[in-house]
């Protein structure tokens, strides 16, 4: 797998382990929570698109609270722009979220860290559109 299907299949993959999360249905929830933190590099850090970083840590003790919490949300990617080096990649995309009759879309830049078996998360900024 080259380096751009590496961050597409991060990207693509984490959308769809989040909604199954939003949904609440899986039969394994921890193995799911373990999946889903295991595309993170150590010092992941976030800027919503509020404005407000979020760490790895901060997350991770947010996903419990809203595990089933949107049972009818999905998650649409569109426009996913890849750049890369050797080592690390640049993931540009909009993400739209709908909920019941509520659509949100942020544009949102992620920087990964890429090895020899996956593309991490290393730093993911998003701006309400």
């Amino acid at each position: 797998m080259n380096t751009t299907e590496k961050i597409s299949k991060e990207v693509k993959g984490f959308h769809e382990d989040i909604e199954k999360w939003f949904h609440g249905q899986e039969k394994d929830q921890d193995s799911l929570y373990t999946k889903l933190l295991s595309g993170f590099a150590p010092g992941f850090k976030m800027v919503n698109g509020n404005g407000d970083t979020i760490s790895l840590s901060a997350f991770a003790e947010w996903l419990p609270g809203v595990y089933g919490k949107f049972p009818e949300r999905r998650i649409i990617l569109e426009n996913i722009e890849i750049t890369h080096t050797e080592s690390h990649g640049l993931a540009s995309y909009i993400e739209i979220q709908i909920t019941g009759d509520s659509t949100t879309r942020r544009q949102s830049s992620a920087v990964f860290l890429v090895n020899e078996e996956k593309a991490i998360w290393l730093h993911l900024i998003e701006h309400w559109i």
